[in-house]
């Protein structure tokens, strides 16, 4: 069953892509359902793709389908209801060996940042993936350097809700924050740990701080 949120971004998605062929943007979607934050229009979008109602199209950014809708709805003519936009240009072979994730933005390995709402997909690896769902964020800053992790490391994320201490997670502050961090629980608080002697662990109630996932790996370029 969905969330009264979920159903109306559905059916905005759904209503937008009949009658003009375009999904609607991420600013549409946050004024429609009246949120503050974008970063909540990615957790409603992660939830109807989970859920099995749309899904992200490989190598299209921002491309999505509905697949099905509730029950109590019309469920006819799906198959119009794709935004495959035109980026010119001839179409690019994928690699069998990659898979497509979406990548968000960057994330801040230092300070948290209010969490950022690019929508591309990105190859990486299929070895590296197994069968759950998947991420890649760009890191900023140099908090997580003596875990190995740099500035300007790809890293790919698996989503979850739960972690075990000591795992370097994406932890959600304050419902708008994310930051890369090792988490350690302390009773009834969590304490987010750099990686780096000069930055201060970062400890909050339990309750202001969402995990959205634990790394499972990284892509470097030199």
């Amino acid at each position: 069953m969905l969330t009264k949120k979920q159903h109306t971004l559905l059916m905005l998605i759904h209503d937008k892509l009949r009658e003009d062929g375009v999904a609607p943007s991420f600013e549409e979607m946050k004024v429609a359902l009246e949120l503050k934050s974008k970063s909540g229009i990615h957790r409603l979008i992660n939830a109807l793709e989970e859920r099995g109602f749309i899904r992200r199209l490989p190598n299209r950014a921002r491309a999505l389908e509905v697949i099905k809708l509730p029950e109590d709805e019309d469920n006819t003519s799906q198959e119009s209801n794709l935004f495959r936009p035109d980026f010119g240009g001839k179409s690019q072979d994928v690699d069998p060996q990659t898979l497509e994730i979406p990548l968000h933005g960057k994330i801040a390995a230092g300070t948290p940042i209010e969490a950022l709402e690019q929508f591309e997909n990105i190859g990486v690896p299929a070895a590296m993936l197994g069968s759950g769902s998947y991420y890649a964020l760009d890191v900023d800053g140099d908090s997580m350097v003596e875990a190995g992790i740099l500035d300007g490391d790809r890293v790919v994320i698996e989503r979850c809700e739960n972690a075990r201490n000591g795992e370097i997670v994406v932890a959600l502050v304050n419902e708008e924050e994310a930051t890369l961090k090792t988490l350690q629980k302390r009773g009834p608080d969590i304490a987010l740990e750099p990686s780096n002697r000069d930055f201060e662990t970062q400890v909050y109630p339990a309750n202001r701080v969402r995990i959205q996932g634990r790394l499972i790996g990284l892509l470097r370029q030199y």
